[in-house]
């Protein structure tokens, strides 16, 4: 009878071990899935403005675009900006549009309004879904793409910020769909979004019938909208307003292409391993290795 208890002790610490180990390495290590890649603009990714029909305006020609401008298929006449206000090159189709700083290139704008077109249909295709509530303001996000509960996202600023969480990969990328029946956008006054651990506004995208951003507020991303944008005093935007067939009105705003920093190879995002969590999980396997030793040893030792 002793020698058998004696026996089942190696038996009893192994699976101690093992408890513990499983324990440590689940705790700290999610689950890895594959990560969503960004969404190519392609020849549109210069344009931190594009734009359908009738055209650009800007009250009081206050605003700063840093990138460029784009007006297709409205003639250049449209292009409500003046050329002090654009660090880039306003295109147009025809040979109207401000001067000296206007170019005509008909071409280009085709191929960067068909390349808007085949971002919003890419960003509007993306799975696994996550539907959440309308208002996103108090909320944070990690990477993923998600849709809303009803036909719009809305961000307020009695609600809080929205937190975007990159989880210390900088090629996490978020994408928001709304139906395009809906009403898409509306950012409220004084609202805004707040970038975390390693989130990039390059890498965040807003896929929506309408977009319109309020007085002050703070937003990020690229607007893929299918009609009409609309930014209201005051407000900044890291990132683009691309409207594939309506207008895009500006009043006192700064409008700047956000740098995408280079992504540091590793495990897809939203399933990366911390570094706490791989030295947990390295020191775990040693204890398990070593405990299986010496209970081997034990054994030997006692059953003879």
């Amino acid at each position: 009878m002793q020698k058998t208890s004696i026996r089942l002790i190696p038996v009893i610490a192994l699976l101690a071990i093992l408890s513990i180990l499983m324990t440590l390495v689940g705790v700290n290590i999610r689950t890895v899935h594959a990560a969503q890649s960004t969404v190519n603009l392609q020849t549109a990714s210069p344009f931190a403005i594009l734009s359908g029909t009738p055209g650009i305006t800007d009250a009081g020609n206050a605003s700063t675009i840093k990138g460029n401008v784009g007006l297709s298929p409205a003639t250049g006449a449209g292009i409500g900006l003046n050329c002090s206000q654009v660090t880039g090159t306003i295109y147009s189709v025809d040979g109207a549009g401000p001067l000296p700083c206007r170019v005509t290139d008909g071409p280009l704008l085709v191929a960067a309004k068909n390349h808007l077109t085949a971002a919003y249909t890419d960003a509007a295709t993306r799975t696994p879904l996550t539907t959440v509530p309308t208002e996103l303001g108090g909320t944070t996000l990690t990477a993923g793409v998600y849709d809303s509960s009803s036909t719009t996202f809305g961000i307020t600023a009695g609600a809080g910020p929205l937190r975007l969480d990159g989880q210390n990969d900088p090629s996490s990328v978020f994408i928001f769909q709304a139906p395009f029946n809906g009403t898409g956008l509306t950012v409220g006054s004084g609202s805004s979004i707040v970038l975390e651990n390693g989130a990039q506004a390059c890498n965040v995208f807003w896929r929506v019938d309408t977009a319109n951003i309020g007085t002050g507020a703070t937003f990020v991303g690229t607007v893929l909208a299918l009609n009409s944008i609309t930014v209201q005093n005051g407000a900044t935007v890291s990132g683009r307003l691309l409207a594939r067939n309506g207008a895009v009105t500006l009043e006192n705003n700064t409008i700047t292409i956000p740098a995408c920093a280079a992504s540091v190879p590793g495990l897809p995002n939203s399933g990366e391993l911390k570094g706490q969590s791989v030295l947990l999980a390295a020191v775990s396997l040693f204890v398990l290795t070593v405990g299986s030793f010496l209970g081997y040893a034990f054994y030997k030792k006692h059953s003879a």
